[in-house]
């Protein structure tokens, strides 16, 4: 057997005893060397271990690395590894959007109380199609969606045209008209109902400026055109102006996200084109017209699209201007707001689902039929 060197068993025995002489130092002050040495042990073993185990990781990662390479070659291609990264997104969607949806189906067919109740089959629908107050609900969405979406993609149009020649200072102006749509709904609402208080409002301070007598905005039930045609026209008939103030809210918030989306557009117009048209003589609006609008016509679509839907599905605004939703005689219920009220309000759940389950058919049809008579006309290129 091979001794080892004289200094390295020299070494080793100076060593331990250091390590005896330092464990009774310890000892005679009271302080127990077990968590050092254990501490001591653990970092040796981290040090010595990691090495591997950094080794095995790099060794897994070149594995799937090949197995990826080797289905690539394969007649699929990337359709495994497509699955494979799209999964997560596709398990979030699965349980917070398609398993909901089919789970509202399901219930709407029972006439559940509370979660409790028996089978009805279609009852629930039959029951809402003759229903007055779901009609008026669907009546308030239907003034909510004309008054918001096409007076908003218009004032958001105007506004991007001209920032859009603004050349000094257009990143800040376009950060001050984005700031509407960050900001939380509901903190902007608390403004905007202070704004519309009827006795300290500042609605109405603006108006007696001008000699006009206060409203009650938010309180009142009566519509805008009974006030517009000086109660010629019946108050029941047009969207009451508690839901104007509604859509003037909306129109204010929703038009930030419309201005960037409108100059991100503008951006990408080539400027020979503009340029043509001023040599052959056209202003602003034939410009507009015949240059500008055709070519944003894929922008123009999708935010047509997307606005109507965000419309039929609004609540933020509605529940946190008016305190309940329904605001009075229920002339800001819309059909988010009846759902909601039907399910936590009054507990038929049954029948609130089959509500929801009729939105969502409309609203699929009213983005099918939007891309089956706009569509076509979109130019895209």
């Amino acid at each position: 057997m091979r001794r080892p060197h004289p200094s390295v068993a020299c070494g080793w025995e100076d060593s331990l005893a250091a390590i005896l002489g330092r464990r009774m130092a310890l000892e005679e002050a009271g302080i127990s060397p077990v968590p050092i040495v254990a501490l001591a042990g653990a970092v040796l073993g981290v040090a010595v271990f990691s090495r591997p185990i950094l080794a095995g990781v790099d060794a897994v990662l070149g594995w799937l690395d090949d197995s990826f390479a080797r289905l690539r070659t394969r007649a699929a291609k990337d359709a495994p590894i497509a699955l494979l990264l799209l999964s997560p997104a596709l398990l979030i969607l699965g349980a917070f959007g398609v398993a909901p949806l089919f789970a509202a189906v399901y219930m709407s067919l029972f006439n559940l109380q509370h979660g409790v109740g028996p089978y009805v089959g279609l009852g629930n629908y039959a029951k809402a199609l003759g229903s007055p107050a779901f009609w008026k609900s669907l009546l308030v969405t239907v003034y909510f969606a004309f008054g918001t979406v096409p007076f908003a993609m218009f004032m958001s149009f105007i506004v991007a045209s001209l920032l859009f020649r603004i050349v000094r200072g257009r990143g800040v102006l376009r950060t001050f008209y984005f700031l509407p749509y960050v900001t939380s709904a509901v903190a902007a609402a608390m403004v905007w109902r202070f704004i519309f208080h009827p006795h300290v409002g500042l609605a109405n301070e603006i108006l007696s400026w001008v000699g006009i007598e206060p409203k009650q905005w938010l309180l009142e039930p009566r519509g805008l055109l009974f006030f517009l045609s000086g109660g010629r026209i019946p108050a029941g008939i047009g969207p009451s102006l508690a839901l104007c103030c509604v859509i003037i809210f909306e129109v204010w918030h929703a038009s930030g996200f419309m201005i960037v989306i409108f100059l991100a557009g503008l951006a990408a117009i080539p400027k020979e084109l503009d340029e043509a048209a001023r040599i052959d003589g056209a202003n602003w609006f034939q410009t507009t017209r015949n240059v500008t609008l055709p070519i944003l016509s894929p922008t123009v679509f999708f935010l047509a699209v997307v606005s109507v839907i965000k419309a039929f599905q609004s609540f933020n605004g509605f529940y946190a201007l008016t305190g309940n939703g329904r605001g009075p005689l229920d002339t800001t219920q819309n059909m988010t707001v009846y759902i909601y009220a039907n399910f936590y309000e009054y507990g038929r759940w049954g029948y609130g689902a089959a509500v929801a389950t009729l939105l969502c058919v409309g609203i699929v049809g009213l983005t099918l039929l939007q891309w089956r008579l706009v569509g076509r006309r979109v130019h895209y290129e």
